[in-house]
């Protein structure tokens, strides 16, 4: 693999100001506030409907917000053409053009900017080998493979040399472990050339596995924008804490002081502290301890095996179905119908209103 050069530009400024837009009744972005720094990658992520698509939509020209600003290096480009931005889009379908080769495709942007053809030709098999796919420009998209055509699109959207980069789901279309393989092909090239790049995916594995930042939306609205450690040890929302993983709710009650009382433990609360009163404490599979216990008022559901962890779902004394995630070595003695005891390790909680599932 070619060691990329030096990047032609450092990656732009983006700001996105209070975007809204609407289709009809449905709100796609209601006030919509992102920081993204040069050179990094920013993921969006969240469910169906939450705006994410939109927001890259917008960012590309291709949806025009009713409100706010989309600012590239301080200059708002909302009014811009989306051909007069100086951006680059990956779409999910590759959106190859099959009657040309694979230079031809990468090259396509280029002729379109008046790029003289020796220069096109050039810079066409420079991007297909910083692709992996050196040799391959003569082979047209019907020749290729899934993760090829996606490499080649990557390639045409970087030889553009644009300011910004959108990823618009561009691995969904993809076996797993072409994913894997392709998603830290991405994410290198994209450290090497230094381009800010906005990537939009509804996988959470791909978002906290290659994002510097996940913004996590949920209708319309920014949830919280955080590195992947912070949102997953420390979720800003209940809907952050309940999206990002897995997470147990387990019936608990707050006390005076910060501190929840959850599984028979004091534990100081994360965040602002409830009223008194009944609550869920909010826990992560690998933050409750399982053992074997003949008087235990909790009961092994069934276990599914994870490698070095096997994940074991528990049923509390009130019914509440938890999971979590033992050593595997550990895991042979608890069969379906195992009593045991549950216990939360001592650690601050966060805790939220509402009734356990």
């Amino acid at each position: 693999m070619t060691k990329l050069a030096p990047p032609v530009r450092t990656g732009s400024d983006l700001q996105l100001r209070s975007l809204r837009r609407a289709f009809g009744t449905t709100v796609a972005l209601d006030g919509l506030d992102l920081v993204v720094a040069s050179g990094e990658l920013l993921a969006l992520l969240g469910p169906s409907g939450c705006g994410k698509t939109t927001a890259l939509r917008v960012l590309a020209g291709f949806e025009r917000p009713e409100a706010g600003q989309v600012l590239l290096d301080g200059e708002d480009v909302v009014p811009v053409p989306a051909n007069r931005r100086d951006t680059a889009m990956v779409f999910q379908s590759y959106s190859l053009f099959p009657h040309l080769t694979a230079a031809d495709n990468v090259a396509f942007g280029l002729r379109m900017r008046k790029v003289s053809a020796p220069e096109r030709r050039s810079r066409a098999a420079e991007f297909l080998e910083l692709v992996g796919l050196p040799g391959h420009g003569g082979r047209y998209p019907h020749q290729l493979s899934g993760g090829q055509q996606q490499r080649v699109a990557l390639a045409r959207a970087l030889a553009l040399r644009p300011r910004l980069l959108l990823l618009d789901e561009p691995l969904s279309a993809l076996d797993a472990q072409v994913r894997v393989s392709l998603r830290e092909e991405i994410r290198r090239l994209q450290l090497e050339l230094g381009i800010t790049t906005v990537f939009v995916t509804h996988d959470q594995e791909e978002a906290l596995s290659m994002a510097d930042r996940v913004a996590v939306m949920n209708g319309g609205r920014l949830e919280q924008c955080a590195s992947p450690t912070e949102l997953y040890a420390r979720p800003a929302t209940d809907f952050v804490a309940e999206f990002i993983g897995t997470m147990n709710r387990v019936p608990a009650r707050a006390g005076h002081g910060g501190v929840v009382e959850v599984l028979g433990v004091r534990l100081p609360v994360e965040g602002s502290a409830p009223a008194p009163g009944d609550v869920c404490a909010l826990i992560r599979p690998e933050a409750l301890d399982v053992t074997l216990d003949s008087g235990g008022t909790a009961k092994v559901m069934g276990t599914a095996f994870h490698g070095a962890t096997t994940r074991v779902r528990v049923a509390l004394a009130d019914g509440t179905a938890v999971q979590a995630d033992v050593p595997t070595h550990a895991a042979t003695e608890l069969a379906p119908g195992t009593a045991v005891s549950v216990r939360p390790h001592e650690r601050p909680v966060l805790v939220a209103r509402g009734a356990t599932r």
